[in-house]
């Protein structure tokens, strides 16, 4: 199954006029593959599974609630308190997947933005006004904006320059 991107990709090299065996090489697939892509009004959606019970299932209202009271308690701990009696790594996996419902945000998160990630904009109109080029005083906006830009710690720029 091709993704939405690949699905996008080949329409508009479609609607440039490149051939199908071409399309089928610049995406990477075969030419049935961009026949029922271009033949498809919709992109592709891929079909959840129905979630199905496993081993972990019959334990986890009782996982919950140890979490609940004590988000930091370890997961050997949680497993010999809930009579687990199978596959440890399989109980941690399932424990690490619930755990973050559990654990307060972190007060402290530390913000990082890479260049033109994000910007400040404000609007105003100065008190008084600005002098336009007759010399008279005209209540002008004024939008002033700030690019938000934190550098990694411990990155030179050159270095962080080839991250972003």
């Amino acid at each position: 199954m091709i993704s939405v991107e690949d699905w996008a990709k080949i329409r508009y090299l479609c609607r440039q006029g490149l051939s199908i065996r071409k399309i089928a090489a610049e995406v990477g697939c075969s030419k049935k593959t961009v026949e029922r892509a271009l033949a498809s009004d919709a992109p592709p959606v891929y079909k959840k599974r129905a979630s199905t019970e496993n081993s972990f299932t019959p334990f986890e209202s009782r996982v919950r609630a140890l979490l609940e009271q004590t988000p930091t308690l370890p997961a050997t701990v949680i497993a010999q308190r809930v009579g687990w009696c199978g596959s440890i790594t399989w109980f941690r996996d399932n424990v690490r997947r619930i755990r973050p419902d559990y654990q307060q945000a972190d007060p402290v998160d530390t913000l990082i933005h890479r260049p033109g990630e994000q910007i400040q904009c404000d609007l105003t109109f100065p008190a008084g006004g600005i002098p336009d080029g007759t010399g008279q005083k005209v209540a002008f906006p004024v939008l002033v904006m700030v690019a938000s830009y934190l550098k990694r710690p411990g990155f030179s720029s050159a270095s962080f320059t080839a991250l972003c």
